[in-house]
């Protein structure tokens, strides 16, 4: 971010008072940012959403109006087109895996939870008897906080999504060989014990079996998620199915992730 600024922003701003910066000369800036700088869109967004906030910061202490950023048109960014695992890709990925993560990798697939979700069940989310999973809480890793468990990402990420019997299988044969300490305790573990961490988990783990199963550099267990959400497409399931499975905000994102397949 510092670099940004030095390069980017402090040459078009730092003679101009905050006041007199105007919508207009936001826009040229934003455009310059790629047609004479060269950056990328991502980047430029990047850059675009500091100087976004310093503004939002003074229109909160009452220093300007209003935001000149308000309305920039931004660059677009290149849409990626996802490229689902295919189900032998999964069935070689689960062999290949440590056993501890087999039913992880099962798991995900048949149901496209978010890999903090997957981390983030314990037994009682777990109903065999019914064939159901619910999502009630997730577990993220980041610098400040390290590892801890928090609400799923959004409302919506609240949900029950039924089990197909290849996962109630899964589970059971996982449960057989990993048991869980009671209601509350965690599905998958790391080996020393305690919740799976995610870094940890793809360097000792995940990357490893990516390339024993011949699977692309850079495939995240994210995959697992869009393969779930190819398989329900591909048998006719509605966007709001899908969308309501997934646990996305509305259709219209799922749409926007999925409409190519």
């Amino acid at each position: 971010m510092a670099q940004h600024l030095r390069c980017y922003v402090y040459p078009a701003w730092e003679r101009r008072a905050l006041g007199a910066i105007k919508p207009g000369d936001v826009q040229s800036w934003v455009t310059s940012l790629t047609t004479t700088h060269g950056l990328a869109a991502s980047t430029s967004r990047t850059v675009f959403n500091t100087v976004n906030a310093v503004f939002r910061a003074a229109v909160r202490d009452r220093m300007i109006p209003h935001n000149p950023c308000a309305e920039a048109k931004l660059p677009s960014l290149p849409r990626k087109k996802i490229v689902p695992l295919a189900v032998e890709q999964v069935r070689t990925l689960s062999r290949e895996i440590p056993a501890r993560y087999k039913g992880l990798v099962l798991l995900g697939a048949a149901t496209g939870l978010r890999p903090g979700e997957l981390f983030g069940l314990q037994l009682r989310h777990v109903d065999l008897l019914h064939a159901t999973v619910s999502v009630e809480q997730q577990i993220q890793q980041t610098a400040k906080h390290g590892v801890y468990v928090c609400p799923p990402k959004t409302a919506r990420s609240h949900r029950t999504v039924p089990l197909p019997l290849m996962a109630v299988d899964a589970m059971k044969a996982h449960l057989r060989d990993f048991p869980a300490d009671g209601p509350e305790g965690w599905i998958f573990t790391a080996p020393q014990g305690g919740p799976v961490v995610y870094t940890h988990f793809m360097d000792g783990s995940w990357r490893p079996a990516c390339a024993k199963a011949s699977i692309p550099k850079g495939t995240g267990p994210h995959a697992l998620r869009h393969h779930y959400a190819s398989l329900l497409i591909k048998h006719g399931e509605s966007v709001k199915t899908v969308s309501e499975r997934l646990g996305h905000t509305n259709a219209a994102m799922t749409l926007n992730i999925y409409t190519h397949l």
